[in-house]
């Protein structure tokens, strides 16, 4: 069973709300493809097919309910929620979805956490690598982990397109060059705080084949010794309780390190819908066949993890 574990689905009416608590990003999301109507649906069951993509998991980010008033971030998080339920409803041969929190309000994360497993039937729940500057290891955050531990149930970590908070990435690398920087900067976080060996019943699974880390994950292992002497284990064995998606835009090479660095075990396949469509949301697909990877490892990246990892059966 093919899943695609990155991809996104928004309605206008979701991101108007968002735009009227105050999300002035919005823009970005439209037009391209990623709503709810048939026509939508049609034409991306169209791309599915052609892909040979049997099943999408939806996340919001970087559209996400993270506002500084409560009150608008649970309201904004229950209405995706409950948009990506219903959207599962009608098509559950084609969706499934994590859900949403209202972070930073850990007790209503908490909370929404709690209906979004039991009472939606989300396979987990999605966070972006940084939220309204605060980064995944704030304290805020660990109960929301340490719940996911109890549960045994998944963590995506997805961009929040916030520049890794930094004044020197600007609006015209926010993407290309922004976002890798922060999942690279967030599981690095997350390394040196001990999450993924403090919580290993948690799935964390990472965007953009984990960023920069296949690169650097030698230089981490010697330098965290008597930089970040704390932390609890090399990050090279680290990443090994971790997953990551395969969205790299088509560079083989890209593919080929992270399959020689992580492994090919700990790789899904991801699309980035709708920022990948048409023929590059294909190309997703067939770069990992053509790559030059054991046939084994791809059928391990398009067919058999993913499905294994999520609980979900042809």
């Amino acid at each position: 069973m093919r899943i695609d574990v990155h991809a996104h689905l928004w309605s206008e009416a979701y991101l108007d709300l968002l735009e009227s608590y105050g999300n002035t990003a919005t823009a970005v999301h439209r037009g391209l493809g990623a709503g709810s109507t048939d026509k939508e649906l049609d034409a991306r069951f169209a791309q599915m097919a052609k892909a040979g993509i049997d099943l999408q998991v939806l996340s919001t980010p970087p559209a996400s309910p993270h506002f500084e008033n409560e009150t608008n971030a649970v309201d904004a998080a229950r209405r995706a929620n409950d948009e990506y339920a219903e959207i599962v409803r009608r098509y559950p041969d084609k969706f499934r979805a994590y859900a949403s929190l209202p972070f930073p309000h850990t007790d209503a994360a908490l909370t929404e956490l709690t209906r979004g497993l039991d009472e939606l039937g989300m396979l987990g729940v999605t966070v972006t690598t940084s939220v309204l500057g605060r980064a995944l290891d704030d304290p805020a955050f660990e109960p929301v982990f340490a719940e996911l531990d109890r549960r045994g149930s998944i963590l995506y970590v997805h961009p929040a397109g916030a520049g890794a908070e930094s004044s020197l990435i600007n609006s015209t690398m926010t993407w290309s060059v922004g976002a890798p920087i922060e999942d690279t900067i967030s599981l690095t976080h997350l390394i040196i705080a001990g999450v993924p060996s403090r919580y290993p019943n948690m799935t964390i699974v990472a965007s953009h084949l984990g960023g920069a880390l296949p690169m650097l994950l030698k230089r981490m292992d010697r330098q965290t010794t008597w930089e970040a002497p704390n932390t609890p284990e090399k990050p090279s064995l680290a990443v090994r309780r971790m997953y990551f998606d395969t969205v790299a835009h088509g560079l083989d090479p890209a593919l080929r390190a992270a399959v020689d660095v992580l492994g090919a075990d700990r790789l899904v396949l991801g699309t980035d819908f709708p920022y990948q469509s048409g023929e590059a949301f294909t190309e997703a697909v067939t770069y990992v066949q053509r790559a030059g990877l054991p046939a084994e490892a791809v059928n391990q990246i398009l067919d058999t993890t993913a499905p294994k990892l999520l609980g979900i059966a042809e």
